[in-house]
């Protein structure tokens, strides 16, 4: 045997061997514990995120490794796009192998909070509460704190979180699955405020978000909504109060008994929008993305007042004569 021969054997020996190394190297670390930063990381996965993102949420939210090796063994595994969405809690012990098969399973059985659009945060904090295998940390934190905890400190709860599905594994926080909810509201905002009709007498989105919330409790049907968002958008433009009785209902909290009485409109509160112009101070409910899509982009039409048919659906007029008609027709008559 040459040389040559021998030092490529030699070369090839070595590089087999480094290989063998890496490999056992990748192996042991496959099987080794992952550090944490805290007792235990969560992270939630909503639809569609990319697994180089999932690795990289990971490492942030506090699993102390290096992202691109976690991304290189979701894709190397062949299950990358087989990682599901939803809420995950991890401890010690957790290695990458068992990351991975924890996103893969959907931790084995997955629970759902369903919040519903025109709820109040009061039926929210409800829904958390009663959620199974939910974590309570909320349980005993004041609004303020939770909203401080999600990053936005100082501001109202209410209306500031979309209602929609969430899935979460056993023993999350509520915090988490809340924040998720939180996240996903200010993304719609920022979308249907970034797509608004011209001329909107709505100064910021969270003037749109007030006006949405409205309009998701004043809607009976589909059909109807960007016909009731034009009424209140038209009434902002004259200077009309809204004359809404969900925000009166809204300022009298519990002690509304399902009775809406003539002194309940005329007694004041910052929620009554017949006593006090313009916009209330908070929203009034969660709307959903339809509510949003209606009261940044109204009908173009010039109605100033709606009645209930009494089907769910209402009739519309431009002036008062046209509207008492209409009173007259659907409510008076018994009809």
């Amino acid at each position: 045997m040459g040389k040559g021969m021998k030092w490529l054997l030699r070369a090839l020996l070595v590089l087999l061997l480094i290989a063998g190394l890496a490999a056992g190297a990748v192996w042991q670390w496959l099987r080794s514990p992952l550090n944490l930063a805290a007792p235990s990381v969560e992270l939630s996965i909503e639809p569609g995120t990319s697994p180089a993102v999932v690795a990289r949420a990971w490492v942030a939210a506090g699993v102390q490794t290096d992202a691109r090796w976690l991304y290189e063994w979701f894709r190397w595994s062949g299950q990358a796009k087989q990682i599901r969405a939803g809420s995950y809690e991890v401890h010690a012990g957790i290695t990458p192998r068992t990351l991975l098969d924890k996103m893969v399973r959907g931790d084995q059985v997955m629970e759902q909070l369903r919040l519903i659009e025109g709820w109040n945060w009061r039926q929210v904090r409800a829904a958390l509460a009663a959620a199974p295998a939910l974590k309570a940390r909320t349980a005993q934190m004041s609004d303020a704190d939770i909203m401080a905890a999600l990053g936005a400190p100082g501001v109202a709860p209410e209306g500031r979180f979309f209602p929609d599905t969430y899935a979460y594994s056993r023993g999350v926080s509520d915090l988490t699955v809340l924040k998720r909810a939180h996240s996903a509201m200010q993304q719609r905002l920022v979308a249907a405020w970034g797509k608004r009709a011209p001329d909107l007498p709505l100064k910021s989105p969270d003037e749109a978000l007030i006006l949405a919330s409205i309009v998701e409790k004043e809607t009976g049907t589909q059909a109807d909504r960007s016909r009731v968002a034009a009424v209140f958008v038209n009434r902002l433009r004259v200077g009309m109060p809204l004359q809404t009785d969900p925000t009166v209902i809204y300022g009298l909290g519990e002690a509304f008994d399902g009775n809406l009485r003539k002194r309940d409109l005329l007694a004041d509160t910052p929620f009554n929008t017949y006593t006090r112009g313009g916009l209330p101070p908070t929203p009034i409910a969660m709307p959903g993305a339809a509510s949003l899509q209606a009261t940044l982009n109204p009908a173009s039409v010039k109605s100033l007042y709606f009645v209930a048919r009494g089907d769910g659906s209402s009739e519309f007029s431009d002036d008062l004569a046209a509207h008492n008609r209409a009173v007259n027709k659907y409510q008076r008559s018994g009809k």
